[in-house]
Order: structure tokens, then sequence, then C-alpha cells
């Protein structure tokens, strides 16, 4: 089992200022294994309910008196599965003194966040886990994480072969059985020839047009379709930042795929030698980057962009958080070079810096407020956003 301090302290320093958070993520990214830990580390009484255990549920029956009995930390695991226990957690966050903290499990869906929104205004925060990060399985391991990827299983499975099997399970499993039970009723045959398709797609801009003339449905159609991924935690949207500059700027959002291990399985690549020689290598590897930096920074989903302009000038990641302007470029390269392009974001975008993430090992300045970072030393060479 490997320790996630960093959310467990995130999570202990959230439950002491509010009376209920949620933990949401993609399904086996370790939600359940997180609580655990956590639930071992504080101190005072605990209650566990499993949603998906009819024994849990039965406790449940009367759930006003049920919850309301219990003090110190109480966990509701699969949450989506009995949303109406929100608006009794609303009467019993309210009580005077705080006598028990409610942590809810669940997997994200636009139900269950419009639900638990609605019901625990002002009293319920959101954190969101996603899968195993370098700071947390260590620089050694940074190959296998890229080619396994971040679900615990996935990056623990005893070889390879087991990691894939694994993960080609968890696709088939999420599409035929997780989706429906969020409420999804489009077939699964589509769905999954829509994801591999956008594993194609993985680190370029949305083209709408282009995937609904290939399903031959309409654009509206597969917007629904890429919301509804990323609505499952199982991909990301990165928008696009445009401001009133004379230069025709890109407005699409650009498309990830959340996990490198999945997408290795959306395209059929197994071992790392598949990997390195395929097309989307770095795309992958930008992906990859990606994910560590924001988990570095600590960047919120609203605090970053992309930005690209017609005329061929682009920026992988721009975060503003306030006045600040960080902005990143990333490179499956050793020994990465200043651009035009580079030039061109320094100078519309007002950046405070840029770092070019590489694959090398070394960090050294290439231009006035321009570094190539390593992102084996992000952890060194990269501060927290504040």
């Amino acid at each position: 089992m490997i320790e996630r301090n960093r959310h467990i302290e995130a999570l202990e320093g959230t439950l002491r200022r509010h009376p209920v958070v949620a933990i949401l993520g993609a399904r086996q990214v370790g939600k359940t294994t997180l609580a655990r830990q956590l639930v071992e580390r504080l101190p005072g009484p605990s209650t566990v309910f499993d949603l998906e255990n009819p024994d849990d549920l039965g406790r449940l029956a009367e759930p006003m008196l049920a919850l309301g009995e219990l003090r110190g930390l109480v966990v509701l695991d699969e949450i989506q599965r009995r949303p109406e226990l929100f608006p009794v957690l609303r009467v019993l966050a309210d009580r005077p003194g705080t006598p028990a903290r409610f942590l809810v499990l669940g997997s994200a869906s636009p139900d269950l966040l419009k639900q638990s929104s609605e019901s625990l205004a002002g009293r319920i925060l959101y954190h969101q886990l996603g899968g195993l990060a370098l700071d947390e399985v260590g620089l050694g391991e940074r190959d296998r994480l890229w080619l396994r990827g971040g679900f615990p299983r996935s990056f623990l499975a005893e070889s390879l072969p087991a990691s894939a099997e694994w993960r080609r399970e968890l696709v088939r499993t999420f599409l035929e059985r997780d989706l429906p039970a969020l409420g999804v009723t489009i077939p699964s045959a589509t769905l999954h020839r829509f994801w591999t398709m956008l594993a194609h797609y993985h680190g370029q801009v949305w083209n709408g047009s282009e995937l609904a003339r290939a399903f031959g449905v309409a654009h509206s159609t597969v917007r629904r379709y890429l919301d509804t991924f990323t609505s499952a935690l199982v991909l990301r949207q990165l928008q696009p930042w445009f401001e009133n500059l004379k230069k025709r700027q890109v407005k699409s959002p650009k498309v990830y795929i959340a996990d490198s291990g999945i997408l290795h399985t959306l395209l059929g690549l197994e071992t790392r030698d598949d990997l390195l020689r395929h097309p989307k290598v770095g795309a992958s590897w930008e992906g990859f980057a990606l994910s560590e930096i924001l988990v570095r920074l600590g960047a919120r989903p609203e605090e970053c962009y992309f930005w690209a302009t017609h005329a061929g000038a682009e920026l992988d990641l721009l975060v503003i958080r306030g006045n600040r302007r960080l902005g990143f470029e990333l490179k499956l390269a050793s020994a990465p070079r200043m651009t035009r392009s580079m030039h061109t974001a320094l100078s519309d975008l007002g950046l405070e810096r840029l770092d070019v993430v590489h694959a090398g090992e070394h960090t050294y300045p290439l231009s006035e407020r321009v570094r190539a970072v390593a992102l084996a030393r992000l952890d060194e060479d990269l501060e927290p956003l504040a």
C-alpha cells in the first residue's frame, strides 16, 4: 500500500474547517483506501459505511437516527448510490458544536455534484483524487508510472501483462457497468469507439465536427459524449485562454485521456518499446507531464488553460492565479531550446515565468524568465502556488 500523505494532510485540514468533505475520483482510483488511511491517522471515534454492502445499507434504514447518534468521523462510501442522504447530512452538519464530521466518497457525475451542492451549499468541500503521482511512488518509478498509469492496481500489478489486463478490464467495466450506474444510457460499444478515437486525439484541440461526421451524429451529440467522460474524471479538457489580442486565437479545448495507462490501453500499447515507437509518444508524455505539474502546483482546473493562435504561436499550459501568470511548455527531449513561439507567449501573455519541462535530468536557464526544468526535478525546482 502506498501512503498518500499529501492527500491525507489536505483532508485533515479541510475536515477541521468543513462539516462535510467529499472525495471525488474515477472508479478504482483509490478513494476507499485513502479514506481508510485517514481513519487510521485521525484520533477519536470513526464509523465507516459502504453503501454497496447490504448490511451497511440496513444500518441506514433510518438514516437520521443512525447517523445522528454517531460522533467523530463518519465515512459514507459510494454516496452516489444513496443521494437521498444529502438532505440528512445538511441537517446533521448544522448541529451546534459539530459532534460529527462526514467524509463522503463517490465517483463523479453531474447528478452527484448537483445534488450535493444543492443540499449542502456552504457546508461541503470537494477534494478531487487523481491517480498516483511521482511524489508518491518515487522518481525511480517514473517510467513505470508513465507506462502503467496512476491507478494503484495497475501500477502495483506483479507484471506488465497483469497491469495491461487489469486496465483492459477497467475500461470494459467502466463502460458496461459504471457509466450506466451514473445514468448514462449511451450503448457501451458506441462509448468505447468514441473513447478510443479520443485517445488518438490526445493532446490535440477538440474537433467536434470531425468526430460528429465519423459517428454520423450531430455536433451536440459528440459534445455530450465528451462532457460525460470529463464529468466521470477519466478525461481532461484543458480550456483555451483568449483575450482581446489582435491575433486570432484558438477557442476550442484540448482533450487528454486523464490517465496515461488508460491512454496506452486504448491505443493498444503494452510495453515501453510499443510506446516509444508509437506516433503518440510525445503527446502521451505531454499529458503525463501536465498531470505532474498540476499536482506540484496545486492548481485548480479553473486556473489552467492552453493558448494558441491561428498563426502558430502556442503555449501548452497557462496557469493563472490572481495577478500571477505562469507558462509551461512540455517537451519529450533532454535538451530543449528557445523557440519563437516561446518569445511570443512571454510578450503577448505577460508571463511572470515560462518553464520548459523536459525529459532530461538537469534544470538550467534558457533566457530571461525562461528555464528548462527537468520533470525529475519538479519537487526541487517548482514551487507550489501560494
